[in-house]
């Protein structure tokens, strides 16, 4: 029975993820998928990081299976964890000159298009829930406001 002498702590365990954002020549590429609990969205790649596995390696097989898409250049934008009573951390990575070199292989009742869209489409997308990721959202809403962060955003994508 806990009497008030310790110090306790609990924090739930979540696996982590990836979130890929993809880009080829001067677009990038994003999904419209639909799943099975859900209705048709838009989103980033990616998905759980299995255990044991490296988060770059998660993003890069994640990106595969749902896009049938590789990159040679990938680049570490961001981690995020969401939450402090939940150890998770989200992993954001952009991968550049992305080429097809499979088909995708989906889960069971995933459905997912590519788009390719402008620089500022995405930025659109995002900041207005079209694209639902709210710490990027929120990054780049503070990143309108000040346009040399918008631009440097702009050139890690594609520089």
């Amino acid at each position: 029975m806990f009497d008030g002498t310790t110090a306790t702590f609990e924090m739930a365990k979540r696996p982590d993820t990836s979130q890929v954002i993809a880009t080829r020549g001067d677009k990038i590429i994003i999904c419209h998928q639909e799943q099975p609990d859900r209705a048709l969205y838009l989103s980033l790649f990616g998905g759980r990081i299995e255990r044991g596995e490296e988060p770059l390696v998660g993003a890069k097989r994640e990106l595969q299976e749902e896009a049938g898409l590789a990159s040679e250049q990938w680049k570490l934008l961001r981690t995020h964890n969401p939450s402090h009573k939940i150890d998770w951390t989200i992993y954001y990575y952009i991968a550049k000159n992305c080429k097809i070199v499979a088909e995708p292989h989906l889960d069971s009742g995933e459905k997912i298009e590519l788009l390719e869209i402008s620089f500022d489409e995405f930025v659109q997308a995002v900041t207005n829930d079209k694209l639902y990721s709210p710490n990027l959202a929120n990054n780049l809403l503070r990143a309108k406001l000040d346009p040399p962060k918008l631009e440097e955003f702009r050139r890690q994508l594609f520089d």
